[in-house]
Order: structure tokens, then sequence, then C-alpha cells
């Protein structure tokens, strides 16, 4: 981390909607008419489009309270998309640089976002996934100067969910009440988080973690150690989650077309989610069938189709084009 500076000024406000991040609605889906209900939270409903919205405006305003980052300071994140997007929209609310390390072969819709907010992307071979991004941006944050935010390892991502995320679910859900909460790992942030605010509530809590597998027809679609498929859902780069904490863990493989699939599903309900959000409410589906009726089972819908307009999510869907 950087030194602390005494000499920043107070957080900008004039123009800034940064506070309007959340609250998101909690809202009861059921796809199959037998099926159990899950109270799936609306994340993509957020300024840039995703959850990690949250995690921005936490970790920045507290560097910036800390004076780790000032006026005219710059910002870097290794990121496949949805943080990039959302820290992109923050520093440029804040009035600071940003630049997002990615690997080779993210979505061209994603650079493009990135960049139109005034950010800068630098680009790491498609072989060496997401460790080749986290060496190339711990090196240019130190060449630089600049303020890395360290998704995959700052305990602030975990705690923007637990103060924040956690407690608008516990008001909303039914007697603040939750007994599973579902996620994909990525950071680890939102399962880590999510889990410890149930928990401190009360809440005889059961942390399921939902891993995509590969199928029979994997695409080569982006970076990702599970499935291709699945974006953000990657396994051994968090620093944040260890199962051994998660007391009662329990881990559900879906298979990658599953997941896909059941994102087409909810768009055609109208969520307008990406491929992770199908894998969350699959998983949720199984997991509230092995704890029972009355369970109230919590997932989140991590982010927004836009950015999978390129990929099999949609493309495939159009009139011509073949089935995935």
């Amino acid at each position: 981390m950087l030194t602390p500076r005494s000499s920043c000024r107070p957080l900008p406000a004039d123009g800034r909607f940064l506070q309007q991040i959340g609250p998101t609605p909690l809202v009861p889906v059921r796809l199959e008419t037998d099926g159990p209900t899950i109270w799936c939270k609306l994340e993509f409903l957020n300024p840039s489009g995703s959850t990690k919205d949250r995690i921005a405006r936490y970790m920045l305003e507290k560097a910036w309270r800390l004076g780790q980052l000032c006026p005219g300071g710059e910002v870097i994140e290794a990121s496949s998309g949805s943080t990039s997007i959302a820290l992109a929209l923050a520093s440029a609310q804040m009035g600071v640089r940003f630049t997002a390390v990615m690997p080779e072969g993210v979505t061209h819709e994603r650079v493009l976002t990135i960049r139109a907010y005034g950010a800068d992307v630098l680009l790491t071979p498609r072989a060496e996934g997401m460790a080749g991004a986290m060496a190339r941006a711990a090196a240019e944050a130190k060449k630089r100067g600049a303020f890395a935010t360290l998704q995959f390892e700052n305990t602030d991502n975990a705690e923007a969910h637990r103060v924040w995320t956690g407690q608008e679910i516990l008001s909303q859900v039914p007697g603040g009440l939750v007994h599973a909460v579902v996620s994909g790992v990525g950071t680890g942030g939102t399962i880590v988080g999510l889990y410890q605010a149930f928990r401190e509530a009360g809440c005889p809590v059961t942390p399921v973690v939902a891993r995509p597998i590969k199928g029979l027809t994997g695409c080569d679609l982006e970076c990702c150690s599970f499935s291709a498929r699945v974006p953000g859902v990657v396994e051994g780069m968090s620093k944040l989650y260890r199962e051994d904490q998660l007391e009662g863990l329990q881990v559900l493989n879906i298979q990658d077309e599953v997941a896909v699939c059941t994102a087409r599903a909810l768009i055609k309900r109208g969520f307008p989610v990406g491929p992770s959000s199908g894998l969350n409410y699959a998983a949720a589906v199984e997991a509230a069938r092995r704890l029972g009726p009355h369970a109230q089972v919590v997932t989140v819908f991590p982010d927004r189709m836009e950015r999978y307009f390129s990929t099999e999510l949609i493309q495939s869907q159009e009139p011509g084009r073949p089935a995935a």
C-alpha cells in the first residue's frame, strides 16, 4: 500500500452519484412452476451494471480518506471485466485515472466500455490467464506509484458485502432469515462477505459455492480455469476465500451448459443477466431442494447481459445462428 498522506482534499461531491449505488431489489424468482423460489439480489441494477460497483466505491473511498488516493492519482486493477468497468466508472466520478489490466480474449464490448469512461486497458497474453494480468498490474502499480485495489486479496472487497450488501438483504428477506447463500467464486468477496453478515445476524446459514464445470461442448471464449463459458468464476486466485472459514460449506458442480441455458431463461423472463447469474440460480435451486421447501435461499445476479453480446449467450440466440 502507498504511504497515507494528510494533504488530500475531501471527496468530490458535485455531480457524483456513487452514493446511489444500492440498495438493489431482492426479488423472489421461480423459473419452474414446481421448482423452489429463490431470493435473488438484482445487482445488475447498479450504475455500471454489476455488483462490483460496491467494492469499487468502498475501496476507492476508503483509499481516498486514508490518503492513499488523491486528486490526479491513478488506480490499477487486474480484472477480466466487471471490476474493471466498475472501477473505470468510479474513477471517472472521482476525477482520477484508471488502468485495467486484462487477459487477451475478454469480450470487445467490455474493453470499449472501460475506454469510454476515459480509462486505459492493457492486455496481457491469453496463455498467462488472470495470473499474468495480476503480475503485470502489480508491476505497473509499482512503476507508476499508482494505487492497486488488489481485488483478489483486499479484505475491503468482502467487507463491502458484509456491511452493505448483506445488511440490505437482511432488511429485505422475509423475517430477516437466510438459510443458504449461493455464489460462484472469483475474488471470493461476495460469498465471504454475505456469509459473515448472515452469521453475525444469527441466521442458520449454509454457504454454497457454485462451481461451473465443462460439458462436452466447451467453448474458448474467456480466460477461466473452470469453464470458459462462465467468465469471472476462477479457481485458486482468491486470497479472501477459505473453505475452513465457511462452516458447513457445500460445493455444487453445475454444468456450464446448464448455467448458460439458465441465464437465457432468466433473460427471457426479463432479467438482463450474464452467465454467472445462470450459474448462481441453478446452484441455488439445487441447494433449495436439498434444504427443503421452507428454506429461504439467497443468491446474487452479478451483472448485465450487455457485456456478453458477442458471446454465445446472445449470439447463438439470433435468427439463423446455430444453437450452442
